[in-house]
């Protein structure tokens, strides 16, 4: 049995390819290997596959006892800071189970170059997502992920091109770019500039209408979207995360095309495909190296 987890925004998700189970990252706090008796016997676990934050001091699928500070440059910066993914990861780690560690996409992967303009991509289990997905749709593919915030990949011809963070460009309900107003208000010490990223989302600069606040993401993820079909108009486009059968039908809409919609669990069920993968000697996935 493989396991795949994904350290997401609000929760933390577990799978195995027939089980699933999640925890919100508060309740990871009081994580125990045993809590994966969920999936199967945790004597059953062949390999597990897990990410940690961002990912962004290392490029390569590496074994869990192999990485520095747990794969991160800095627990400082974009996004929430709670305890539970840093217990899950260290549990995982001294239970002597088979793990390895999801790289994000940052300036040190094998991305198109002009997609380093930015020092950041994507955090690690948008990984799973594009695995998952091309497992499905094949070797050309623009997936993007909407939830709390919404980031969207390019896989071409099998090989991970890029990606638009989420503090890059469409917002999510939580997360989201630091615009004019945002900037201002940091410079004027009112926040950091994390605060404000965490209320950038359309849950924080909409109105409490629903339908706007959805209609709004989706024409943003339709935009990210568009945009990285430029670079590869053959792909098919697919959705993943809470939001996304939400927002499908407006995408379909805008794109004037199909959608694939797959759901929250899209992650952690490809973090554990990809486990089963390197555990039987793929070298490389989706053109990022394997380092056993």
């Amino acid at each position: 049995m493989f396991v795949g987890i994904d350290h997401g925004t609000t929760a933390m998700r577990f799978a195995s390819r027939k089980n699933q189970f999640k925890m919100t990252r508060e309740e990871a706090t009081r994580f125990s290997i045993s809590d994966l008796a969920r999936l199967c016997p945790p004597d059953e676990i062949e390999g597990i596959a897990l990410c940690y934050s961002m990912g962004d001091n290392f490029s390569k699928i590496t074994p869990i006892d192999k990485v520095k500070n747990r794969g991160i440059v800095s627990r400082e910066g974009a996004g929430k800071h709670i305890g539970g993914g840093t217990k899950v990861f260290d549990e995982v780690k001294k239970s002597g189970i088979p793990a390895v560690v999801i790289p994000g996409l940052h300036r040190g992967s094998p991305t198109d170059p002009r997609f380093k303009a930015y020092s950041h991509q994507a955090s690690p289990e948008k990984i799973g997502i594009a695995f998952a997905v091309c497992n499905d749709l094949g070797d050309d593919v623009v997936v993007s992920d909407a939830s709390s915030n919404t980031v969207t990949l390019l896989v071409s011809a099998g090989k991970l091109a890029g990606a638009f963070d989420a503090c890059i460009f469409a917002p999510g309900t939580r997360h989201g770019a630091l615009d004019v107003d945002a900037i201002r208000r940091v410079d004027a010490g009112e926040c950091t500039a994390n605060e404000a990223f965490q209320k950038a989302g359309v849950n924080y600069s909409l109105p409490d209408d629903g339908d706007l606040r959805m209609r709004t993401v989706a024409m943003f993820s339709a935009m990210e979207c568009a945009a990285l079909l430029l670079l590869n108009p053959r792909a098919r486009v697919a959705l993943a995360g809470s939001l996304a059968p939400t927002i499908a039908p407006e995408v379909e809409a805008l794109l004037g095309q199909d959608v694939a919609v797959y759901d929250e669990w899209c992650a952690s069920r490809g973090l554990a495909a990809i486990a089963l993968e390197v555990f039987s000697g793929a070298r490389s996935i989706l053109g990022v190296d394997v380092d056993l």
